[in-house]
């Protein structure tokens, strides 16, 4: 039995987009369908899946930037799916998130301590304006920049020092759980491992909370505690980071880590990679019964009626009828 403490639940959730309407239909994309999941305090959860999967929008609504079509969001055991106006500006101070993109997140007009100070001046944090810059001064060391950063504008700096002043800004309210959206996919490979690396040392010092969203299944596994596999909205595998790297068991996650590239060209060469066939299916249309049975080699009748709920088999949760 699980005695950790549940930080963030979520149960049963669905998150649907309109989309306009074809042939005197409405559009609906599916992009979170039914997924329920809980993440313990002080882990690091990776979710990882093709484009299009439904990853972003789980972690946007998470922290209700989308609102959930249905099922509900718990935050230390408290319902936060239906809050607005000031009840979830409330719960917004322990629940951030760091965005993809460093150059598009960050204000072009306002200065570094102006990005940083923001969050503490929409939730009346600190009583003076020295105060904080004190803590913008601080935040800045924290990821790793100069105090006298304070005063220039985003485009004076890198994408990778962008991101680490995100990182400050997300840092501002003290959260406590922190949802990491793709956060070093736009950033040059050699800048990925020190955000990484920074990521991890800020979760030890303030006991942090990840949720962390990724393509790269080597720098998830680097990072996470647990990883989830994401498949046209539904997570299809959930375990120990290692035993879903290294023992894969939904045959979807095992095509996603044949795709992996090995650093060792005479390794490389004898790994067989899965090939998927077709294409993965429209979120407006999804296949009925399990929706990997498209391009799934074992999928069987009982995959186009019935679908796989998440089960436990071989110390992890998978959703599919094939694996016992």
């Amino acid at each position: 039995m699980n005695d950790r403490e549940v930080l963030i639940s979520i149960d049963h959730l669905k998150t649907y987009f309109e989309v306009g309407k074809g042939l005197g239909k409405k559009q609906v994309v599916k992009a979170v369908d039914d997924i329920s999941l809980d993440i313990y305090r002080g882990e690091t959860v990776g979710l990882v899946g093709e484009s299009g999967c439904g990853k972003s929008s789980l972690g946007r609504t998470i922290v209700k930037i989308n609102e959930p079509t249905s099922g509900r969001i718990l935050v230390k055991g408290e319902d936060i799916t239906d809050l607005s106006g000031t009840a979830l500006k409330r719960f917004r101070k322990n629940i951030q998130l760091i965005f993809q993109d460093p150059y598009a997140s960050l204000n072009p007009r306002m200065t570094v301590g102006e990005i940083i100070r923001e969050p503490m001046v929409i939730h009346h944090i600190y009583s003076t304006r020295k105060e904080q810059d004190d803590r913008v001064v601080e935040l800045l060391q924290t990821v790793g920049l100069k105090p006298d950063h304070i005063r220039r504008y985003p485009h004076e700096f890198s994408g990778g020092q962008r991101q680490r002043i995100s990182i400050a800004r997300t840092l501002a309210l003290n959260p406590e759980f922190i949802v990491c959206d793709e956060p070093i996919s736009a950033l040059d490979v050699s800048i990925q491992a020190q955000i990484i690396n920074l990521l991890k040392r800020i979760q030890k010092e303030m006991g942090l909370t990840y949720l962390f969203i990724a393509h790269d299944l080597s720098m998830v596994k680097h990072i996470s505690d647990r990883i989830g596999v994401m498949y046209l909205g539904h997570l299809v595998e959930l375990g120990d980071s290692r035993d879903v790297y290294y023992h894969p068991v939904h045959p979807y996650t095992q095509a996603l880590l044949s795709a992996v590239p090995i650093p060792d060209p005479v390794i490389g060469k004898e790994k067989k990679r899965i090939m998927l066939g077709g294409e993965l299916p429209s979120p407006i249309n999804p296949p009925s019964g399990c929706p990997f049975r498209t391009r799934c080699q074992y999928a069987s009748e009982r995959c186009a009626k019935e679908q796989p709920q998440l089960r436990e088999v071989k110390g992890r949760l998978v959703a599919c009828h094939q694996v016992g």
